[in-house]
């Protein structure tokens, strides 16, 4: 029986992997340790493609594809044969980017040594360039310093006080104050992951908390989602849209707007852990349905699947949404059963023996 239950735990893991997988964009690197907010490729690796956050990004490698990222520092020492996207404190191309590269940072250095073979789009607050471009370039910053060993193939549109050695641009030169660079692209996706993966340790803590301080609670609740699940998202509708409105009247009232404060205050705390429990209690579902009941494995997978599904757009949406309702339901209806069986208690006569013969207490 042991071996069958170990056997169906790792059968949902990796679902669980599957899933994953499938949805949240793989951070390739050199190093397996990025624990220190640096990312390196080193000198002699070679990857498909890097895409990175971390205090400091380093390709010193070779890096066949793209490099995206978002850190405090990023500097390209080797080779890129794909496209650099980039947005950092400061960035450094001291090596060979045979692509196009979009860069915004306070200042963006292109060394002697350094080579690009695409386009060049930049937005920064200082920008030096004493390397090769040989495309085109559009550079947005308040100061662009061009070096004696600078050159540029093609042509220079500008934005800010260009300085230096202009005769390092073979091509036209043409000042536009709106030229800049848009990293939307580039940040949003990773900006979306770092989020998730953010909300996935808070909840993870949260989850944690709750079922080691309410284990028997916790249960319930996700009882109540399995088996009644009609209820649960009524009552979770219900609280999701009668409050907020309760709120309003509340501070319409003036004399009620300290409780509206504290109540709006309250309730955003019930989402979260309406949230957490929703997704606690359809992992501790799917687990069910192989025969294994862990409420620990059943918080982590349930947290994982929700946080991965939350980034499939619209539809992952939509299911957050389900979740939350049945989450919020479920822990509601459990506060007022709770409620209910004190306030019963309290009302109910307490029979005891003293040392005179029987006592009410």
């Amino acid at each position: 029986m042991g071996d069958n239950i170990n056997s169906r735990t790792l059968l949902v893991v990796a679902l669980v992997g599957i899933v994953v997988a499938g949805t949240v964009p793989m951070t390739v690197a050199a190093q397996a340790d990025r624990t220190g907010g640096t990312v390196v490729v080193e000198e002699g690796e070679t990857v498909d493609s890097l895409e990175a956050f971390g205090g400091t990004v380093i390709v010193e490698g070779t890096v066949t594809g793209d490099v995206s990222g978002v850190a405090g520092d990023v500097r390209i020492e080797g080779d890129v044969g794909g496209d650099l996207e980039v947005a950092a404190g400061s960035v450094t191309i001291a090596g060979t980017v045979e692509g196009d590269v979009e860069a915004a940072g306070g200042s963006v250095t292109i060394t002697e040594a350094g080579v690009v073979g695409g386009t060049t789009s930049i937005g920064a607050g200082t920008v030096v360039v004493d390397g090769t471009l040989e495309g085109d370039a559009e550079i947005g910053a308040e100061t662009i310093q061009l070096g004696e060993d600078a050159s540029i193939a093609g042509d220079l549109r500008y934005g800010g006080d260009l300085q230096g050695n202009t005769d390092a641009v073979a091509g036209d030169i043409e000042q536009d104050s709106s030229v800049g660079v848009d990293l939307a692209p580039t940040i949003q996706p990773i900006a979306s992951w770092l989020f998730a993966a953010y909300a996935l340790a808070l909840n993870l803590v949260l989850g944690a908390a709750l079922l080691a301080l309410f284990p028997r609670f916790s249960d319930g609740v996700a009882d109540r989602v399995s088996s009644a699940p009609g209820r649960s998202g009524l009552a979770g509708l219900g609280v999701l849209v009668g409050v907020p409105i309760l709120l309003i009247a509340l501070a319409i009232t003036v004399v009620g707007i300290p409780f509206s404060i504290v109540g709006a205050f309250a309730f955003v705390l019930v989402v979260w852990l309406g949230i957490v429990y929703g997704r606690f209690a359809v992992g501790a579902w799917l687990l069910s349905l192989v025969g294994v009941g862990n409420r620990w494995l059943a918080l982590v997978v349930g947290l994982v699947i929700g946080a991965a599904l939350g980034l499939i757009p619209i539809v992952g949406g939509v299911l957050d949404l389900l979740v939350l309702l049945l989450g919020i339901g479920a822990l509601a209806v459990g506060l007022y059963s709770h409620w209910r069986t004190a306030r019963k208690r309290d009302r109910e006569p307490r029979h005891g023996v003293g040392p005179d013969g029987p006592t009410i207490d």
